[in-house]
């Protein structure tokens, strides 16, 4: 009887069930460890901006984006959030192998500061099946949030006023932030492929 009733919840709500999936299953935290790491990695992958002191371009942001639009909220905070835990502990994962406290309250960590919140607002907006058009937006979103609270942290920690933070801390990322993200928001099927597999 208790079974019928079951088999009948289901049928009417096909989420009846996965509600009692847990949420940390041992594939999901390998797959969590695997993402930390590659967010590790990805910290190296950098080019250069012609400016002088300026920070490299790298695949952080694009890798944080990708962590938001495959895992869901709590995870994907989990992933970056254990990711800066490595980087204020001194293991040399931010940008060109910075870590510690200093670099994060330093004028260009306030990037690095962002990605969290960046991360949250991207895997909210993009609500819950994949949609091209609608996890585009949402990894957009998501880079611009990156590059504008990175740029108001930048001003305020170097003291310079607002048209030489847009120029210094914004315009310089936007084409290839913008595309990296709608990069992302493209391979999110092939990698959801690989991951349920």
């Amino acid at each position: 009887m208790k079974e019928a009733q079951e088999m009948k919840k289901t049928q009417e709500n096909p989420l009846a069930l996965e509600k009692k999936t847990p949420v940390f299953t041992t594939k999901t935290l390998v797959q969590m460890a695997l993402f930390t790491a590659l967010l590790c990695v990805s910290a190296y992958v950098s080019i250069p901006l012609p400016l002088p002191g300026a920070p490299h371009i790298t695949l952080n942001n694009f890798m944080i984006l990708l962590i938001a639009l495959l895992f869901p909220c709590a995870q994907s905070l989990l992933i970056i959030l254990a990711w800066m835990l490595l980087g204020i502990v001194g293991l040399p994962v931010y940008i060109a192998g910075r870590s510690g406290i200093g670099y994060l309250l330093s004028g260009w960590g306030g990037y690095t500061l962002v990605f969290p919140f960046a991360a949250l607002l991207t895997a909210v907006s993009r609500g819950g099946t994949y949609h091209r058009f609608r996890y585009t937006v949402a990894a957009v979103l998501g880079a611009l949030t990156i590059d504008l609270l990175g740029m108001f942290w930048l001003m305020l920690m170097t003291k310079i006023n607002l048209p030489a933070g847009i120029a210094t801390g914004f315009l310089p990322f936007l084409p290839l932030d913008i595309l990296k993200s709608v990069v992302a928001a493209q391979l999110v099927p092939a990698f959801l492929r690989v991951m349920k597999e």
